[in-house]
């Protein structure tokens, strides 16, 4: 490689410079990493303080490594007497279900005997009088034609995410208050839902995700049924919660079904326990030392601030 002449300042004389290439051959390294690589032999050695970071971080990470160690034996240990408490309390579920069922149909048999003996000592007359009060207040079993209102949640959803099945949109109580109060606005004489019959004393409640009536858990699908006229169904189709439950059905995927039935039999419900208020037995002493008695008409009269009566 030639270099390019360039002509010197003293006459005669020519020189030639090295041109881009050939100095690139020359010095192929840059000269910055030529400076750090002095520089670094130049600095001493690393002392105490990093070998003291290095241990520090060493023995901090084998902390946390025995710690989760001994969390993951502890929860692996405590696994089967968890497994074992749910197990059992599964069976105690189980087993208090069934004689609740038991005890059920045994208050059942006890009723029907009841109303047997009550029907021979009555009479024929009053025996039929008291089957009419109670098939209107839910206390007596009923039969005849009306409608059945079918509920059921909706089928699971695979999650497109994590490949697992979804919660599907579930039936609530709200749903079950709303179509047993616009049935009764449809003119139902009795109505029950899966077999527990409604009176004026019921409730629709949740506990958890369980559906209670009456303090009885009813699971899914569920079925509202209605002894009552014949235009039942039409003015609970057009009532507010069909059409309320007909959308909610074709966004979710929630089933919601009416359909006519003859000859339904809805079973008595059982006999609620009132309670009713009692005046004390002693008259309750005033402030000032007297006592207020009850009136002519059964009620108290109240003291005024000085002690005589209003």
């Amino acid at each position: 490689m030639t270099g390019t002449p360039t002509e010197n300042r003293e006459p005669g004389s020519r020189v030639y410079a090295p041109d881009f290439l050939t100095e690139l051959f020359r010095n192929p390294l840059e000269p910055g990493y030529a400076d750090a690589a002095a520089r670094r032999r130049e600095e001493p050695p690393p002392g105490w303080g990093s070998w003291s970071v290095r241990t520090v971080t060493l023995v901090v990470l084998v902390v946390l490594g025995f710690l989760f160690a001994v969390a993951y034996r502890q929860t692996v240990a405590e696994a089967p007497g968890r497994s074992q408490a749910r197990q059992g309390l599964v069976e105690q579920i189980k087993q208090r279900e069934s004689e609740t069922d038991r005890l059920s149909e045994r208050a059942d048999q006890l009723r029907a005997e009841v109303a047997r003996q009550r029907a021979a000592a009555l009479g024929g007359s009053e025996a039929a009088r008291l089957r009419n009060l109670e098939a209107g207040t839910g206390l007596g079993r009923v039969r005849g034609d009306g409608v059945v209102v079918r509920l059921a949640d909706a089928p699971p959803d695979e999650d497109a995410m994590t490949g697992s099945d979804a919660g599907p949109p579930r039936v609530i109580y709200t749903d079950l208050q709303g179509v047993a109060n616009d049935l009764w606005a449809a003119g139902a004489e009795a109505i029950s839902i899966n077999g527990q019959r409604l009176t004026a004393t019921s409730t629709i409640r949740f506990a958890g995700q369980a559906i209670l009536v009456d303090f009885r858990p009813v699971t899914g699908p569920y079925e509202v049924s209605a002894i009552g006229p014949e235009e039942m169904r039409e003015r609970f189709e057009r009532s507010r919660t069909a059409a309320t439950m007909r959308q909610v059905a074709e966004k979710t995927g929630l089933s919601f079904g009416v359909r006519d039935a003859e000859d339904l039999t809805l079973p008595a419900a059982p006999e609620p326990r009132l309670q009713y208020a009692q005046p004390p037995a002693t008259p309750s002493p005033t402030p000032s030392g007297g006592s207020v008695s009850p009136g002519p008409s059964g009620s108290r009269t109240s003291p005024s601030p000085s002690g005589g009566g209003r």
